[in-house]
């Protein structure tokens, strides 16, 4: 299993931003990993361009359509990106997504042949109540389509409450929920579960990367934030070379 890391960097980003991804490319040429930057749609083909692995932030459903304002998974794949994510919690919270409407996008992405980045993740209140793993396994049931392979699809842990906010779950407890994701997924998906990666993501910064690295069933991260500058992302990136 190679291990990901992907940097999602939301709606922020124009063209003075690019040098940050050719620093990157030229940095990490030939990483033992592999190095995703998901973009806005606006500099999609710009970034594909710079030699980095490109994912889109989102996509819609259908394949084309009377959807303005909307990008669709075909139109991702036409600007060079290789992966999307989907499920994020912003587009859940923020756009009111459901799980079966995260479903149809993973499908949409895969019709695309693009690999699905899928995210996943509790709120603080769920994480207070001590629901987290209740809530992760039946986002799990309901969000991944029966026909995910480790070769289309990787599965993203964001607790909802760490993002952005500097607070992350302790080692023990980011070990304990990545066990019973893998637990989960091979009971579904048996072989395919082993092999399919599993990202952490929430505040990864390069201060905490070498302790999350470390921790068991962590294949790599889906970084925020830090993902923007190339000074904040290279270490990130070198800390999971190190653990791979």
């Amino acid at each position: 299993m190679r291990k990901l890391i992907a940097g999602n960097w939301k709606m922020n980003g124009t063209s003075a931003d690019l040098p940050e991804l050719t620093q990157l490319a030229s940095t990490h040429a030939d990483a033992a990993v592999d190095v995703v930057i998901c973009g806005p749609a606006t500099l999609l083909s710009r970034m594909a361009d710079t030699g980095l692995l490109i994912g889109g932030e989102d996509c819609h459903p259908a394949d084309s359509g009377a959807y303005t304002g909307n990008i669709s998974a075909a139109m991702i794949a036409d600007t060079g990106a290789r992966y999307v994510i989907t499920g994020h919690s912003e587009r859940r919270t923020d756009h009111a997504e459901d799980d079966a409407l995260i479903a149809s996008k993973t499908e949409a992405g895969w019709n695309a042949d693009l690999h699905v980045i899928l995210c996943i993740g509790e709120t603080e209140a769920q994480y207070r109540a001590g629901e987290t793993l209740d809530i992760l396994r039946a986002q799990m049931d309901q969000s991944i389509p029966d026909a995910a392979t480790a070769e289309t699809t990787t599965i993203a842990y964001e607790p909802v409450w760490a993002i952005g906010t500097g607070l992350t779950p302790t080692p023990d407890e980011i070990a304990a929920v990545h066990a019973a994701l893998r637990t989960h997924l091979e009971a579904r998906f048996g072989a395919e579960g082993t092999q399919m990666r599993l990202l952490y993501g929430g505040s990864v910064k390069a201060s905490n990367a070498d302790d999350i690295f470390a921790l068991p069933n962590v294949d790599g991260a889906l970084v925020g934030g830090a993902s923007l500058r190339a000074t904040d992302f290279s270490p990130i990136i070198t800390a999971l070379e190190n653990s791979a």
